[in-house]
């Protein structure tokens, strides 16, 4: 039996309803149990969106039970607002309970047909080598050869994992300091990768990010994760979302690009047995790509930022 999906999402009607599509159209979909769990809202105006969220789900439920696009669907509706972190972390632990993997998606991630193949294929490839923590269906960093490749940075955009690594090595921390207790330097500075992706200081957030939690348990395990050559999904959330800003898509248009920001490959991706090990011209390519959170600006946004990094300076500077 393929590996469960747990699908986590909020308020954002019109891409659960495209992330839920792309799913349905993936290879294995109609043996593949999905898991949805949806949060609930923190005042009137946000529940009425995660009304509309809901409707889409149980309307999808219907499909399923006339065509069996899916094997199952299981819908968790949370009574109250969990927040992202919370709902992440309780659903991956609800579907540990009855499966020993899960691929995560989250409400804005559109995925390529031959996803679920990918990362099944992953999963029972190196099921016996624990050094692979993490099973990636997302890549910052494109190559022609080999098909697949491994590094220790861990992305969260369509991504699983197996049960065993999880409940060894994840910890959700409540404090920074509890976070980096007996870090080393040289540990620090591998996660942000010497300075160019400053991710830890997500760990001054209330609540803080699973995803940086999940960073440091791979870190301190000497972990890797597997990734594929071409991207096999695409974020259509990137100027929305608990973690994104608000600005029009127009005007984050005008002002910015995201490198990363490509359409899913299409193709099927082989998951040969290779030896879970770094590479120097791939973590140098992946430095590269993670510099600017991946953010290449427009001559328009690079004017905008020099006039605000002015107004921020404090006077006779």
């Amino acid at each position: 039996m393929p590996s469960p999906v747990a699908l986590f999402v909020y308020n954002r009607a019109d891409n659960t309803q495209r992330t839920l599509r792309a799913l349905l159209a993936n290879s294995l979909a109609s043996q593949t149990d999905l898991y949805v769990f949806s949060d609930g809202g923190r005042d009137e105006t946000s529940w009425a969106a995660v009304r509309e969220v809901r409707k889409v789900l149980h309307d999808v439920e219907e499909e399923v039970a006339r065509t069996r696009t899916l094997n199952n669907i299981i819908i968790v509706e949370r009574p109250t607002n969990y927040y992202l972190e919370r709902n992440i972390i309780e659903g991956i632990n609800e579907v540990f309970q009855h499966h020993e993997t899960v691929i995560i998606l989250e409400d804005d991630i559109v995925t390529s047909p031959y996803f679920l193949t990918f990362m099944n294929d992953a999963f029972t490839m190196y099921r016996q080598d624990k050094r692979v923590m993490h099973v990636s269906g997302f890549t910052r960093i494109e190559l022609e050869t080999p098909p697949t490749y491994f590094t220790p940075f861990m992305a969260g955009w369509g991504w699983g994992t197996w049960r065993d690594r999880w409940q060894e090595h994840f910890r959700h921390f409540q404090t920074r300091e509890e976070a980096l207790q007996d870090a080393s330097p040289e540990l620090l500075e591998a996660v942000e990768y010497s300075g160019v992706f400053p991710c830890l200081k997500d760990l001054n957030r209330r609540p803080i990010p699973w995803d940086i939690c999940w960073t440091l348990a791979i870190r301190r395990a000497e972990g890797l994760c597997l990734y594929p050559s071409r991207t096999l999904v695409k974020n259509i959330g990137l100027t929305s979302g608990t973690h994104y800003g608000h600005l029009p898509a127009w005007c984050v248009r005008l002002l910015q690009r995201y490198e990363y920001d490509r359409e899913p490959y299409e193709g099927r991706i082989a998951v040969t047995r290779q030896e879970p090990v770094t590479s120097p011209t791939i973590e140098a390519a992946m430095k590269a790509a993670l510099t600017d959170w991946g953010i290449r600006y427009t001559w328009i946004g690079r004017l905008l930022r020099r006039a605000c990094a002015r107004l921020r300076a404090p006077a006779g500077q």
